[in-house]
């Protein structure tokens, strides 16, 4: 199973340097999102978009506009961002997409970089 996380995430990655590749930094998010959606599809992965999550208080699920950017082959939560720095937050939200979509792994990938690399989170639960 974890071998086949890395590989997944491994491919995600690589799908997600090449739209870097493509279009360098500084464009909108929807752009990026739009570009590595394609990309994931042409690479055979099967991928859900702004996925709505249920924020679960006290058993109960609401609908509270909450979404995974990408979801990959129904395990991997994808938040996008093109920002100057990350912030603490971005942590935070990626996390509570992991956990209330009971999801054990996510990226946090900011195309606002000049080397994709160093814009790349990997988070297991």
């Amino acid at each position: 199973m974890a071998m086949e996380m890395n590989k997944l995430t491994g491919e995600i990655i690589g799908a997600a340097i090449e739209v870097h590749k493509q279009l360098g930094p500084g464009m909108l998010e929807s752009a990026y999102e739009e570009c590595l959606s394609y990309e994931l599809s042409v690479r055979g992965l099967s991928i859900v978009r702004q996925k709505p999550v249920p924020v679960v208080y006290k058993e109960v699920k609401l609908e509270c506009g909450y979404r995974i950017d990408i979801l990959v082959n129904d395990a991997v939560v994808l938040e996008l961002k093109s920002v100057d720095v990350l912030a603490p937050i971005h942590e935070a939200q990626i996390l509570t997409y992991m956990r209330f979509a009971k999801r054990r792994i996510g990226l946090l990938i900011n195309f606002n970089v000049t080397v994709l690399k160093n814009g790349i989170k990997r988070y297991v639960m």
